[in-house]
Protein backbone atom coordinates (compact mmCIF):
# COMPACT_ATOMS: atom_id res chain seq x y z
CA UNK A 1 0.00 0.00 0.00
CA UNK A 2 1.48 3.44 -1.12
CA UNK A 3 1.56 6.15 1.70
CA UNK A 4 -1.26 8.55 -0.39
CA UNK A 5 -3.73 4.97 0.42
CA UNK A 6 -2.39 4.88 3.98
CA UNK A 7 -2.80 8.39 4.81
CA UNK A 8 -6.05 8.56 3.62
CA UNK A 9 -7.50 5.27 5.20
CA UNK A 10 -5.35 6.08 8.71
CA UNK A 11 -7.38 9.30 8.55
CA UNK A 12 -11.04 7.51 8.55
CA UNK A 13 -9.33 5.08 11.10
CA UNK A 14 -8.95 7.95 13.40
CA UNK A 15 -12.81 8.55 13.27
CA UNK A 16 -12.69 11.27 10.22
CA UNK A 17 -15.86 10.67 7.79
CA UNK A 18 -16.48 13.76 6.22
CA UNK A 19 -13.97 15.50 3.78
CA UNK A 20 -14.30 18.66 1.39
CA UNK A 21 -11.97 19.78 -1.17
CA UNK A 22 -10.68 20.32 -4.93
CA UNK A 23 -9.10 17.82 -6.65
CA UNK A 24 -5.95 18.04 -7.81
CA UNK A 25 -2.92 15.41 -8.81
CA UNK A 26 -1.10 16.11 -6.05
CA UNK A 27 -4.04 15.06 -3.63
CA UNK A 28 -5.87 12.76 -6.10
CA UNK A 29 -4.89 9.40 -4.71
CA UNK A 30 -5.31 10.44 -1.23
CA UNK A 31 -8.91 11.68 -1.38
CA UNK A 32 -9.96 8.80 -3.45
CA UNK A 33 -8.61 6.56 -0.54
CA UNK A 34 -10.63 8.40 1.97
CA UNK A 35 -13.83 7.43 0.04
CA UNK A 36 -12.86 4.04 -0.41
CA UNK A 37 -12.48 4.08 3.39
CA UNK A 38 -15.98 5.29 3.51
CA UNK A 39 -15.69 8.72 4.24
CA UNK A 40 -18.26 11.27 2.32
CA UNK A 41 -16.33 14.02 -0.18
CA UNK A 42 -17.92 17.14 -1.14
CA UNK A 43 -16.76 18.92 -3.75
CA UNK A 44 -16.48 22.56 -4.09
CA UNK A 45 -15.91 24.71 -6.69
CA UNK A 46 -13.33 26.63 -4.87
CA UNK A 47 -10.66 25.93 -1.69
CA UNK A 48 -12.00 28.76 -0.07
CA UNK A 49 -15.21 27.53 -0.22
CA UNK A 50 -14.19 24.12 0.70
CA UNK A 51 -12.30 25.05 3.47
CA UNK A 52 -15.11 26.56 4.97
CA UNK A 53 -17.49 24.30 4.57
CA UNK A 54 -15.26 22.14 6.58
CA UNK A 55 -15.10 24.70 9.09
CA UNK A 56 -18.98 24.70 9.52
CA UNK A 57 -19.34 21.30 9.60
CA UNK A 58 -17.11 20.77 12.29
CA UNK A 59 -18.43 23.54 14.33
CA UNK A 60 -22.23 22.08 13.55
CA UNK A 61 -21.33 18.47 14.14
CA UNK A 62 -18.63 18.64 16.79
CA UNK A 63 -16.86 15.74 14.80
CA UNK A 64 -13.22 16.67 13.18
CA UNK A 65 -14.05 16.95 9.36
CA UNK A 66 -11.24 17.40 6.41
CA UNK A 67 -10.56 19.65 3.85
CA UNK A 68 -7.87 18.47 0.96
CA UNK A 69 -6.38 20.42 -1.44
CA UNK A 70 -3.46 20.65 -4.19
CA UNK A 71 -0.21 21.49 -3.00
CA UNK A 72 0.64 25.27 -3.78
CA UNK A 73 -2.36 27.17 -5.22
CA UNK A 74 -4.93 24.71 -3.65
CA UNK A 75 -3.71 25.57 -0.37
CA UNK A 76 -3.15 29.58 -0.89
CA UNK A 77 -6.15 29.66 -1.96
CA UNK A 78 -7.53 28.18 1.30
CA UNK A 79 -5.79 30.29 3.40
CA UNK A 80 -9.00 32.57 4.29
CA UNK A 81 -10.80 29.51 5.23
CA UNK A 82 -7.74 28.39 6.99
CA UNK A 83 -7.58 31.65 9.02
CA UNK A 84 -11.42 31.76 10.13
CA UNK A 85 -10.86 28.28 11.82
CA UNK A 86 -7.67 28.35 13.23
CA UNK A 87 -8.55 31.56 14.98
CA UNK A 88 -11.90 29.93 15.73
CA UNK A 89 -10.04 27.01 17.38
CA UNK A 90 -12.36 24.32 15.10
CA UNK A 91 -10.73 21.05 14.81
CA UNK A 92 -9.68 20.90 11.46
CA UNK A 93 -7.50 18.84 9.44
CA UNK A 94 -5.96 20.62 5.86
CA UNK A 95 -4.71 17.60 4.16
CA UNK A 96 -2.50 19.13 1.52
CA UNK A 97 0.38 18.03 -1.37
CA UNK A 98 3.56 19.68 -0.90
CA UNK A 99 6.22 19.97 -3.45
CA UNK A 100 9.81 20.12 -2.11
CA UNK A 101 12.14 21.18 -4.94
CA UNK A 102 12.06 25.09 -4.51
CA UNK A 103 12.34 25.37 -7.95
CA UNK A 104 9.09 23.65 -8.49
CA UNK A 105 6.08 26.75 -9.73
CA UNK A 106 3.88 24.84 -7.18
CA UNK A 107 6.08 25.47 -4.15
CA UNK A 108 6.01 27.64 -1.25
CA UNK A 109 6.74 27.15 2.47
CA UNK A 110 3.51 25.98 3.51
CA UNK A 111 4.42 25.00 7.02
CA UNK A 112 5.29 29.17 7.41
CA UNK A 113 1.75 29.56 5.88
CA UNK A 114 0.25 27.80 8.52
CA UNK A 115 1.77 28.92 11.32
CA UNK A 116 1.26 33.16 9.67
CA UNK A 117 -3.06 32.02 10.40
CA UNK A 118 -2.29 29.98 14.16
CA UNK A 119 -2.84 26.91 12.38
CA UNK A 120 -0.37 23.85 13.48
CA UNK A 121 1.66 22.07 11.26
CA UNK A 122 2.76 18.57 10.59
CA UNK A 123 4.35 16.84 7.86
CA UNK A 124 4.66 12.80 6.69
CA UNK A 125 7.96 12.53 6.13
CA UNK A 126 8.55 8.61 5.71
CA UNK A 127 6.30 5.71 4.93
CA UNK A 128 7.31 4.21 8.11
CA UNK A 129 6.18 6.73 9.88
CA UNK A 130 3.27 7.64 7.79
CA UNK A 131 0.38 6.46 9.37
CA UNK A 132 1.22 7.20 12.64
CA UNK A 133 2.12 11.11 11.72
CA UNK A 134 -0.93 11.19 10.47
CA UNK A 135 -3.28 9.79 13.65
CA UNK A 136 -0.67 12.61 15.35
CA UNK A 137 -2.49 15.52 13.54
CA UNK A 138 -5.62 14.08 14.10
CA UNK A 139 -5.09 13.99 18.05
CA UNK A 140 -3.25 17.03 17.78
CA UNK A 141 -6.79 18.51 16.20
CA UNK A 142 -8.41 17.35 18.80
CA UNK A 143 -7.09 17.17 22.09
CA UNK A 144 -5.58 21.04 21.67
CA UNK A 145 -8.59 22.50 19.66
CA UNK A 146 -6.53 23.30 16.47
CA UNK A 147 -6.78 23.53 13.08
CA UNK A 148 -3.81 21.63 12.07
CA UNK A 149 -1.99 21.57 8.32
CA UNK A 150 -0.88 17.75 7.19
CA UNK A 151 1.43 17.98 4.44
CA UNK A 152 1.77 15.61 2.45
CA UNK A 153 5.11 15.30 0.26
CA UNK A 154 5.29 14.17 -3.24
CA UNK A 155 8.25 12.16 -3.04
CA UNK A 156 6.58 10.19 0.02
CA UNK A 157 3.14 9.76 -1.04
CA UNK A 158 4.48 7.08 -3.72
CA UNK A 159 6.83 4.74 -1.19
CA UNK A 160 5.29 1.53 0.34
CA UNK A 161 4.04 1.35 4.12
CA UNK A 162 5.27 -1.55 5.70
CA UNK A 163 2.85 -4.75 6.14
CA UNK A 164 0.21 -3.61 8.91
CA UNK A 165 0.81 -0.07 9.15
CA UNK A 166 -2.69 0.78 9.52
CA UNK A 167 -3.70 -1.40 12.48
CA UNK A 168 -2.13 1.37 14.52
CA UNK A 169 -4.66 4.04 13.19
CA UNK A 170 -7.17 4.55 15.48
CA UNK A 171 -9.40 7.77 16.80
CA UNK A 172 -8.18 9.64 19.68
CA UNK A 173 -9.11 9.16 23.22
CA UNK A 174 -11.60 12.11 23.44
CA UNK A 175 -10.09 15.76 25.21
CA UNK A 176 -9.90 15.37 28.83
CA UNK A 177 -11.84 17.93 30.59
CA UNK A 178 -10.05 20.09 33.08
CA UNK A 179 -10.89 19.81 36.48
CA UNK A 180 -11.39 23.27 37.77
CA UNK A 181 -9.79 24.20 41.41
CA UNK A 182 -11.56 23.68 44.50
CA UNK A 183 -10.33 27.17 46.52
CA UNK A 184 -11.29 29.02 42.84
CA UNK A 185 -14.67 27.48 42.45
CA UNK A 186 -15.11 28.25 46.23
CA UNK A 187 -14.35 31.97 45.48
CA UNK A 188 -16.30 32.04 42.74
CA UNK A 189 -19.59 30.44 44.86
CA UNK A 190 -18.79 33.22 47.25
CA UNK A 191 -19.72 36.17 44.80
CA UNK A 192 -22.09 34.09 43.78
CA UNK A 193 -23.68 33.83 47.16
CA UNK A 194 -23.17 37.80 47.66
CA UNK A 195 -24.58 38.87 44.43
CA UNK A 196 -28.08 40.60 43.55
CA UNK A 197 -27.95 40.43 39.90
CA UNK A 198 -25.85 38.37 38.65
CA UNK A 199 -25.79 37.81 34.63
CA UNK A 200 -24.19 34.44 33.15
CA UNK A 201 -22.43 35.02 29.82
CA UNK A 202 -21.58 31.63 27.84
CA UNK A 203 -19.28 31.32 24.87
CA UNK A 204 -17.33 28.97 22.60
CA UNK A 205 -16.75 26.81 25.70
CA UNK A 206 -20.25 26.62 26.76
CA UNK A 207 -21.27 24.55 23.78
CA UNK A 208 -19.38 21.58 24.42
CA UNK A 209 -22.33 18.53 25.45
CA UNK A 210 -23.77 19.45 28.47
CA UNK A 211 -22.28 22.95 28.87
CA UNK A 212 -25.65 24.95 28.22
CA UNK A 213 -27.81 22.42 30.23
CA UNK A 214 -24.99 22.63 33.35
CA UNK A 215 -25.23 26.61 33.48
CA UNK A 216 -29.13 26.83 32.81
CA UNK A 217 -29.24 24.68 35.72
CA UNK A 218 -26.81 26.71 38.05
CA UNK A 219 -28.18 29.87 37.01
CA UNK A 220 -31.93 28.85 38.65
CA UNK A 221 -29.87 28.52 41.76
CA UNK A 222 -28.48 31.85 41.93
CA UNK A 223 -30.86 34.05 39.99
CA UNK A 224 -28.69 34.92 37.08
CA UNK A 225 -29.83 35.74 33.79
CA UNK A 226 -28.53 34.04 30.73
CA UNK A 227 -26.70 35.79 28.02
CA UNK A 228 -24.09 34.11 24.80
CA UNK A 229 -21.49 35.47 22.54
CA UNK A 230 -22.63 35.48 19.29
CA UNK A 231 -21.10 32.27 18.32
CA UNK A 232 -23.04 30.93 21.22
CA UNK A 233 -26.52 32.13 19.83
CA UNK A 234 -29.29 30.18 20.92
CA UNK A 235 -27.70 28.13 23.78
CA UNK A 236 -30.20 29.37 26.01
CA UNK A 237 -33.39 29.24 23.07
CA UNK A 238 -36.69 28.94 25.10
CA UNK A 239 -35.25 29.71 28.46
CA UNK A 240 -37.30 33.02 29.56
CA UNK A 241 -34.58 34.31 31.32
CA UNK A 242 -32.26 34.60 28.57
CA UNK A 243 -31.30 37.80 27.24
CA UNK A 244 -29.93 36.29 23.87
CA UNK A 245 -26.62 37.57 22.50
CA UNK A 246 -24.71 39.70 24.54
CA UNK A 247 -22.39 43.07 22.73
CA UNK A 248 -22.70 44.80 19.45
CA UNK A 249 -25.76 42.56 18.76
CA UNK A 250 -28.19 42.50 21.73
CA UNK A 251 -31.49 44.25 22.09
CA UNK A 252 -31.82 47.62 24.09
CA UNK A 253 -33.21 45.47 27.12
CA UNK A 254 -30.54 43.10 26.96
CA UNK A 255 -27.68 46.14 27.38
CA UNK A 256 -29.72 47.55 30.17
CA UNK A 257 -29.47 44.81 31.97
CA UNK A 258 -26.27 43.84 31.59
CA UNK A 259 -25.29 47.58 32.29
CA UNK A 260 -27.13 46.70 35.79
CA UNK A 261 -25.09 43.32 36.42
CA UNK A 262 -23.53 43.56 39.62
CA UNK A 263 -21.80 39.97 38.81
CA UNK A 264 -20.65 39.16 35.40
CA UNK A 265 -19.37 35.47 34.74
CA UNK A 266 -17.87 34.98 31.34
CA UNK A 267 -18.31 30.85 30.61
CA UNK A 268 -15.64 30.01 27.93
CA UNK A 269 -16.23 33.07 26.61
CA UNK A 270 -13.82 35.85 25.47
CA UNK A 271 -15.20 38.64 26.93
CA UNK A 272 -13.78 40.70 24.20
CA UNK A 273 -14.49 44.27 22.61
CA UNK A 274 -17.46 42.48 20.37
CA UNK A 275 -19.13 40.65 23.35
CA UNK A 276 -18.64 44.19 26.04
CA UNK A 277 -19.22 46.58 23.43
CA UNK A 278 -15.60 47.95 24.68
CA UNK A 279 -16.46 47.25 28.08
CA UNK A 280 -19.64 49.55 27.90
CA UNK A 281 -21.64 46.97 28.78
CA UNK A 282 -19.71 46.62 32.33
CA UNK A 283 -21.03 48.64 34.90
CA UNK A 284 -18.81 50.61 37.08
CA UNK A 285 -19.52 48.70 40.18
CA UNK A 286 -19.62 45.08 38.60
CA UNK A 287 -17.42 42.19 39.52
CA UNK A 288 -16.05 40.25 36.57
CA UNK A 289 -15.05 36.83 36.32
CA UNK A 290 -13.60 34.66 33.70
CA UNK A 291 -14.20 30.84 33.27
CA UNK A 292 -12.21 29.00 31.39
CA UNK A 293 -10.22 25.45 30.43
CA UNK A 294 -7.49 27.73 28.64
CA UNK A 295 -5.64 29.44 31.45
CA UNK A 296 -3.69 31.88 28.80
CA UNK A 297 -7.20 33.09 27.86
CA UNK A 298 -8.34 34.42 31.37
CA UNK A 299 -7.54 38.53 31.21
CA UNK A 300 -7.06 38.06 27.85
CA UNK A 301 -8.99 40.64 26.46
CA UNK A 302 -9.74 42.87 29.75
CA UNK A 303 -9.14 42.65 33.51
CA UNK A 304 -11.38 40.18 35.65
CA UNK A 305 -11.43 39.89 39.05
CA UNK A 306 -11.21 36.32 39.24
CA UNK A 307 -10.06 33.90 36.99
CA UNK A 308 -11.47 30.11 37.19
CA UNK A 309 -9.47 27.39 35.05
CA UNK A 310 -11.48 24.69 34.34
CA UNK A 311 -14.06 23.00 31.90
CA UNK A 312 -17.31 24.92 32.11
CA UNK A 313 -19.61 21.91 32.66
CA UNK A 314 -17.66 20.50 35.51
CA UNK A 315 -17.29 24.18 36.90
CA UNK A 316 -21.03 24.80 37.09
CA UNK A 317 -21.54 21.26 38.73
CA UNK A 318 -19.06 22.06 41.20
CA UNK A 319 -20.81 25.22 41.82
CA UNK A 320 -24.19 23.66 42.00
CA UNK A 321 -23.16 20.89 44.62
CA UNK A 322 -21.90 24.51 46.94
CA UNK A 323 -25.40 26.48 46.54
CA UNK A 324 -27.69 27.07 48.74
CA UNK A 325 -31.42 27.55 48.65
CA UNK A 326 -32.18 29.03 45.51
CA UNK A 327 -32.05 32.63 45.49
CA UNK A 328 -34.69 35.00 43.41
CA UNK A 329 -31.72 37.42 42.53
CA UNK A 330 -31.82 39.14 38.81
CA UNK A 331 -35.30 37.16 38.37
CA UNK A 332 -37.61 39.39 39.87
CA UNK A 333 -40.98 40.22 38.73
CA UNK A 334 -40.25 43.33 37.15
CA UNK A 335 -37.76 41.47 35.14
CA UNK A 336 -39.55 39.15 33.82
CA UNK A 337 -42.41 41.64 32.77
CA UNK A 338 -39.90 43.62 31.02
CA UNK A 339 -38.26 40.28 29.29
CA UNK A 340 -41.47 39.16 28.03
CA UNK A 341 -42.51 42.62 27.08
CA UNK A 342 -39.79 43.66 24.97
CA UNK A 343 -36.64 41.28 24.99
CA UNK A 344 -36.43 40.89 21.38
CA UNK A 345 -35.67 42.77 17.99
CA UNK A 346 -39.08 42.18 16.85
CA UNK A 347 -40.77 44.39 19.83
CA UNK A 348 -38.48 47.24 19.33
CA UNK A 349 -40.36 50.18 17.61
CA UNK A 350 -38.81 51.23 14.31
CA UNK A 351 -39.64 53.63 11.70
CA UNK A 352 -40.11 51.65 8.49
CA UNK A 353 -37.78 53.55 5.87
CA UNK A 354 -38.81 50.73 2.99
CA UNK A 355 -39.98 52.15 -0.14
CA UNK A 356 -41.97 50.89 -3.33
CA UNK A 357 -38.13 49.98 -4.57
CA UNK A 358 -36.80 48.99 -1.43
CA UNK A 359 -37.21 46.79 1.59
CA UNK A 360 -36.14 48.09 5.27
CA UNK A 361 -34.13 44.94 6.56
CA UNK A 362 -35.99 45.26 9.50
CA UNK A 363 -39.48 43.92 7.88
CA UNK A 364 -37.58 41.79 5.78
CA UNK A 365 -36.11 39.95 9.06
CA UNK A 366 -39.50 39.88 10.97
CA UNK A 367 -41.61 38.86 8.08
CA UNK A 368 -38.52 35.99 6.77
CA UNK A 369 -38.85 34.37 10.85
CA UNK A 370 -43.13 34.34 10.24
CA UNK A 371 -42.55 32.72 7.01
CA UNK A 372 -39.58 30.19 7.37
CA UNK A 373 -39.67 26.77 9.29
CA UNK A 374 -38.18 27.34 13.08
CA UNK A 375 -36.38 23.80 12.98
CA UNK A 376 -33.63 26.43 10.73
CA UNK A 377 -29.67 26.32 10.31
CA UNK A 378 -28.63 29.61 9.85
CA UNK A 379 -25.12 31.11 8.74
CA UNK A 380 -24.33 34.19 8.51
CA UNK A 381 -21.80 36.70 6.37
CA UNK A 382 -19.70 39.85 7.41
CA UNK A 383 -21.40 43.37 6.47
CA UNK A 384 -22.81 45.81 7.57
CA UNK A 385 -25.84 43.86 6.90
CA UNK A 386 -25.06 40.96 9.45
CA UNK A 387 -26.95 42.00 12.23
CA UNK A 388 -30.25 41.86 10.86
CA UNK A 389 -30.26 38.25 10.04
CA UNK A 390 -28.68 37.80 13.39
CA UNK A 391 -30.94 39.20 15.23
CA UNK A 392 -34.60 38.96 13.44
CA UNK A 393 -33.92 35.64 12.87
CA UNK A 394 -34.36 32.63 15.52
CA UNK A 395 -32.82 30.05 15.84
CA UNK A 396 -34.02 26.69 17.59
CA UNK A 397 -30.50 26.11 19.80
CA UNK A 398 -26.67 26.61 19.35
CA UNK A 399 -26.59 23.98 16.55
CA UNK A 400 -28.53 26.33 14.57
CA UNK A 401 -26.41 28.89 14.14
CA UNK A 402 -23.27 29.16 12.58
CA UNK A 403 -21.14 32.51 12.84
CA UNK A 404 -17.51 32.44 11.02
CA UNK A 405 -16.27 35.77 12.10
CA UNK A 406 -13.33 35.87 13.75
CA UNK A 407 -11.41 36.56 10.94
CA UNK A 408 -14.48 39.08 9.92
CA UNK A 409 -14.07 37.95 6.25
CA UNK A 410 -16.76 38.63 3.78
CA UNK A 411 -17.68 35.79 1.24
CA UNK A 412 -17.88 33.01 3.72
CA UNK A 413 -21.36 32.75 4.50
CA UNK A 414 -22.79 30.73 1.72
CA UNK A 415 -20.06 27.95 2.30
CA UNK A 416 -20.69 28.13 5.83
CA UNK A 417 -24.09 27.50 5.64
CA UNK A 418 -23.29 24.84 2.93
CA UNK A 419 -21.25 22.81 5.76
CA UNK A 420 -23.44 23.56 8.69
CA UNK A 421 -26.55 22.03 6.26
CA UNK A 422 -24.80 18.79 6.08
CA UNK A 423 -23.89 18.12 9.58
CA UNK A 424 -27.45 19.34 10.10
CA UNK A 425 -29.71 17.42 7.31
CA UNK A 426 -33.04 17.85 10.07
CA UNK A 427 -33.12 21.65 9.27
CA UNK A 428 -33.44 24.34 7.12
CA UNK A 429 -30.45 25.70 5.91
CA UNK A 430 -30.33 29.43 5.78
CA UNK A 431 -27.45 31.83 4.62
CA UNK A 432 -28.15 35.51 4.84
CA UNK A 433 -25.39 37.32 2.64
CA UNK A 434 -24.75 40.77 1.57
CA UNK A 435 -24.38 41.16 -1.85
CA UNK A 436 -20.71 41.61 -1.80
CA UNK A 437 -20.26 38.63 -0.16
CA UNK A 438 -22.60 36.62 -2.48
CA UNK A 439 -20.94 37.67 -5.92
CA UNK A 440 -17.75 37.08 -4.42
CA UNK A 441 -18.84 33.29 -3.65
CA UNK A 442 -21.46 32.72 -6.31
CA UNK A 443 -18.85 29.94 -7.73
CA UNK A 444 -20.73 27.53 -4.50
CA UNK A 445 -24.31 27.91 -6.07
CA UNK A 446 -23.07 25.29 -8.18
CA UNK A 447 -21.99 23.11 -4.70
CA UNK A 448 -25.59 23.85 -3.59
CA UNK A 449 -27.73 22.74 -6.44
CA UNK A 450 -25.33 19.78 -7.00
CA UNK A 451 -25.80 18.60 -3.99
CA UNK A 452 -29.41 18.94 -3.63
CA UNK A 453 -29.58 21.01 -0.83
CA UNK A 454 -33.16 22.98 -0.11
CA UNK A 455 -31.16 26.16 0.75
CA UNK A 456 -33.02 29.48 1.21
CA UNK A 457 -30.40 32.09 0.05
CA UNK A 458 -31.01 35.51 1.06
CA UNK A 459 -29.05 38.27 -0.75
CA UNK A 460 -29.58 41.91 1.14
CA UNK A 461 -28.48 43.51 -1.82
CA UNK A 462 -27.53 47.69 -1.16
CA UNK A 463 -25.34 47.76 -4.13
CA UNK A 464 -22.38 48.62 -2.05
CA UNK A 465 -19.99 47.57 0.49
CA UNK A 466 -22.34 49.22 3.04
CA UNK A 467 -19.72 48.90 5.41
CA UNK A 468 -17.63 51.60 4.30
CA UNK A 469 -20.32 53.28 2.67
CA UNK A 470 -21.65 54.13 5.80
CA UNK A 471 -18.07 54.59 7.80
CA UNK A 472 -16.81 57.02 5.22
CA UNK A 473 -19.50 58.61 3.28
CA UNK A 474 -20.62 61.46 6.33
CA UNK A 475 -16.98 62.57 6.28
CA UNK A 476 -17.60 63.49 2.22
CA UNK A 477 -15.14 60.54 1.02
CA UNK A 478 -15.48 59.65 -2.33
CA UNK A 479 -17.39 56.09 -2.61
CA UNK A 480 -17.07 55.19 -6.36
CA UNK A 481 -14.49 52.40 -5.24
CA UNK A 482 -17.29 50.83 -2.88
CA UNK A 483 -20.45 51.15 -4.68
CA UNK A 484 -21.70 49.35 -8.04
CA UNK A 485 -24.34 49.34 -10.65
CA UNK A 486 -27.79 47.15 -9.96
CA UNK A 487 -27.15 43.58 -10.56
CA UNK A 488 -30.00 41.05 -11.21
CA UNK A 489 -28.22 38.83 -8.57
CA UNK A 490 -31.86 36.55 -8.90
CA UNK A 491 -30.72 36.03 -12.28
CA UNK A 492 -27.43 34.95 -11.43
CA UNK A 493 -29.05 32.53 -8.91
CA UNK A 494 -31.20 31.15 -11.61
CA UNK A 495 -28.40 30.30 -13.71
CA UNK A 496 -26.88 27.59 -11.16
CA UNK A 497 -30.21 26.68 -11.09
CA UNK A 498 -32.20 28.12 -8.00
CA UNK A 499 -35.85 29.34 -8.12
CA UNK A 500 -35.61 33.46 -7.47
CA UNK A 501 -37.28 35.93 -6.27
CA UNK A 502 -36.66 39.79 -6.37
CA UNK A 503 -37.90 41.03 -3.01
CA UNK A 504 -38.74 44.80 -2.88
CA UNK A 505 -41.93 45.18 -0.77
CA UNK A 506 -43.19 42.32 2.31
CA UNK A 507 -45.77 41.55 -0.80
CA UNK A 508 -43.37 39.78 -2.75
CA UNK A 509 -42.56 37.80 0.13
CA UNK A 510 -45.64 35.81 -1.06
CA UNK A 511 -43.06 33.67 -3.43
CA UNK A 512 -40.83 32.55 -0.50
CA UNK A 513 -44.29 31.26 1.27
CA UNK A 514 -45.31 29.52 -1.88
CA UNK A 515 -41.68 28.01 -1.80
CA UNK A 516 -42.09 26.74 1.57
CA UNK A 517 -45.37 25.54 1.25
CA UNK A 518 -44.16 23.31 -1.93
CA UNK A 519 -41.74 20.62 -2.74
CA UNK A 520 -38.96 22.82 -2.41
CA UNK A 521 -37.72 20.53 -5.36
CA UNK A 522 -34.91 23.41 -6.00
CA UNK A 523 -33.28 25.96 -3.78
CA UNK A 524 -34.61 29.45 -3.24
CA UNK A 525 -32.44 32.57 -3.59
CA UNK A 526 -34.17 35.77 -2.16
CA UNK A 527 -32.49 38.91 -3.82
CA UNK A 528 -33.85 41.43 -1.38
CA UNK A 529 -33.19 44.98 -2.38
CA UNK A 530 -33.04 47.03 0.87
CA UNK A 531 -32.81 50.28 1.65
CA UNK A 532 -29.41 51.79 2.19
CA UNK A 533 -30.14 54.85 4.32
CA UNK A 534 -28.30 54.00 7.17
CA UNK A 535 -25.75 52.03 8.35
CA UNK A 536 -26.33 49.43 11.11
CA UNK A 537 -26.24 50.24 14.68
CA UNK A 538 -23.50 47.55 15.05
CA UNK A 539 -21.03 49.10 12.54
CA UNK A 540 -19.32 52.45 14.13
CA UNK A 541 -18.65 49.66 17.14
CA UNK A 542 -17.06 47.56 14.44
CA UNK A 543 -15.17 49.83 12.75
CA UNK A 544 -13.50 51.37 16.34
CA UNK A 545 -12.51 47.51 16.71
CA UNK A 546 -10.27 47.56 13.59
Amino acid sequence: MKVSEAVGRALCAAGVDQVFGVVGSGNFHVTNAMIAAGARFVAARHEGGAATMADAYARTSGEVAVVSVHQGPGLTNAMTGIAEAAKSRTPLIVLAAEVTEPRSNFYVDQEALAHAVGAAAVRVTSAEEAVEQTCAAVRLAVRERRTVLLNLPLPVQASEVPEGALAQAAPPAPRAAVEPDAAEVTALAELLGRSRRPVFVAGRGAREPGGGEALAALAERYGALLATSAVARGLFHGDPWSLDVSGGFASPLAVELIQGADLIVGWGCALNMWTMRHGHLIGAEATVVQVDDDPSALGAHRPVHLGVTGDVRLTARRLSGKAGEPREGYRTPQTAAALAARLRWHDVPYEDTGTRERIDPRTLGIALDEILPAERVVGVDSGNFMGYPTMYLSVPDEKGFCFTQAFQSIGLGLATTIGAALARPDRLPVAALGDGGALMSAVELDTVRRLGLPIVVVVYDDEAYGAEVHHFGPDGHPLDTVSFPPTDIAAVGRGYGFEAVTVRTRADLKAVADWVAGPRSAPLLIDAKVVADQGAWWLEEAFRGH
